[in-house]
């Protein structure tokens, strides 16, 4: 009997650990965002807990004074801005190496077309201004119409010509190529607008779509009667148009990313600091520390209530304290891609991180899911530091971004009458010290943007 007792004594206990452990797992893979959603809920239903308003970060607690934390946001506002005084290009440059930092579309497409319709179809036109709010409202994210103008025109309840009428008009507004039906429209009212329609440039919009995403360039030339040179130019003009003008608006205003973690500028090093803005602090509520004179029932629910808040408690410090200690890792190991960015980026996966801060992979994997860490250089998730060794050349090891980088380099210094095939390039980059196979090549070439060696033949 008392075996038995002991038994379940031990399966109970047993099934609360596991229990505990579950909870902390969840919570540790939580963003800060969804954190927050937690504590609220658990807020809500547990009276064993409350906020603790008095433990909100100061500046006192930070060792900065309010007038440096504001000097700080100045600076960084004057650098954002004005691209550290370099004006619109330096911004811009870094958008484009972190995708992160690139503004955000401010406005729908379907709101940036509607004012403009707006100030085209004053009062007294709405007739005309009710097919133009159908014909934006029925444009794909690209800015293509995808829906036939008769059946706009009988939506509207007007002819097929002032259908016809009002789709000219919106596809005068910004941006260029807006409400095209299809891809040599697209362009066509892009060129058209530029002025460079005209000559080969259009017949190569009207006829050869088709030839040149294939690269055919001795073909088209063949068939125009022209120098392959001569397409070659005529296609380099049609490439600086854009085949989808409306994808640079989002479909809806996106939000803003909150970084989980901020490493800060401490002297020679970096300070590794928790965002705990927006996340409610709590603390056993003092009215439930004490359960005595209750009757049995009631102390057993107090008790089972203030468990439950303690653990809650300790799984939301300890993900605290495993988020950071990762952190540090990475940018004790990772401090040179801090400061010059991804191309210095060094291979390292989450099995050595775990090891060195002596936790299990597992571990690791859950405190950098979908989180962000905000860098002196902008906002990036954190599992963007981690990244297996592709090959080894003599005692350095190679990333994909460093292969990449190699790759872009031998493209990009390629003869463009006679480009680096495939084969070729894997071959080269063996030579490096990055041995990868074909298949590798193709891959990252078309993750960087670069098209084939037929497509990349310059005449």
């Amino acid at each position: 009997m008392e075996q038995s007792q002991a038994l379940q004594e031990n399966l109970s206990q047993h099934l609360a650990m596991t229990m505990k452990m579950q909870q902390a797992i969840k919570i540790l893979q939580l963003s800060a965002q969804d954190l927050r959603g937690v504590i609220e809920k658990e807020y809500l239903e547990n009276p064993a807990l409350e906020i603790d308003y008095d433990r909100a970060v100061s500046f006192a607690e930070t060792g900065k004074s309010e007038q440096a934390y504001r000097a700080e946001d100045i600076s960084a506002l004057a650098a954002y801005l004005g691209g550290s005084g370099r004006g619109d290009e330096a911004g811009t440059a870094e958008a484009e190496k972190n995708p992160v930092l690139a503004r955000p579309a401010s406005r729908t497409l379907e709101a940036e077309l509607m004012e403009q319709a707006a100030f085209a179809y004053p009062a007294g036109r709405e007739r005309e201004r009710a097919v133009a709010v159908f014909l934006i409202g029925s444009l794909d994210g690209s800015g293509y119409l995808r829906v036939p103008l008769a059946e706009a025109a009988r939506a509207t309840q007007v002819s097929g010509a002032e259908a016809e009428a009002v789709l000219e008009v919106l596809q005068t507004f910004e941006p260029a190529g807006v409400g095209a039906r299809d891809l040599a429209e697209c362009l066509r009212l892009q060129a058209v607008r530029r002025g460079i329609y005209e000559g080969l440039v259009a017949h190569l919009i009207d006829r050869h779509l088709d030839a040149i995403a294939a690269g055919a360039v001795k073909e088209i030339a063949a068939a125009e009667g022209v120098r392959p040179a001569d397409v070659q130019l005529a296609v380099d003009i049609i490439r600086t148009l854009n085949p989808k003008p409306g994808a640079a608006y989002g479909t809806e205003t996106p939000g803003y990313i909150t970084p989980d973690v901020i490493v800060r500028r401490q002297g020679s090093g970096y300070r590794v600091e928790l965002n705990d803005e927006g996340v409610p602090q709590l603390r056993i509520s003092k009215l439930y520390q004490h359960a005595e004179g209750l009757d049995s029932e009631t102390q057993a629910y107090i008790s089972g209530r203030f468990r439950a808040a303690l653990w809650l408690i300790k799984s939301i410090e300890s993900r605290r304290t495993t988020i950071r200690r990762v952190v540090e890792e990475i940018v004790r190991r990772q401090r040179a891609c801090i400061e010059q960015g991804p191309a210095a980026l060094v291979p390292m996966t989450m099995q050595e991180v775990a090891d060195a801060i002596g936790v299990h992979e597992s571990t690791v994997s859950r405190a950098a899911a979908g989180k962000y860490v905000e860098l002196p250089r902008g906002i990036v998730p954190i599992k963007s530091f981690f990244t297996a060794n592709l090959a080894a050349g003599g005692a350095a090891a190679y990333s994909a971004v460093q292969v990449k980088r190699e790759l872009a380099a031998l493209i990009e210094g390629e003869n463009p009458a006679k480009p680096l095939s495939d084969a070729k390039l894997a071959k080269l980059l063996e030579e490096r010290g990055c041995a990868v196979s074909r298949r590798t090549v193709v891959k990252y070439r078309e993750q960087l943007g670069y098209a084939s060696s037929v497509k990349r033949k310059r005449y």
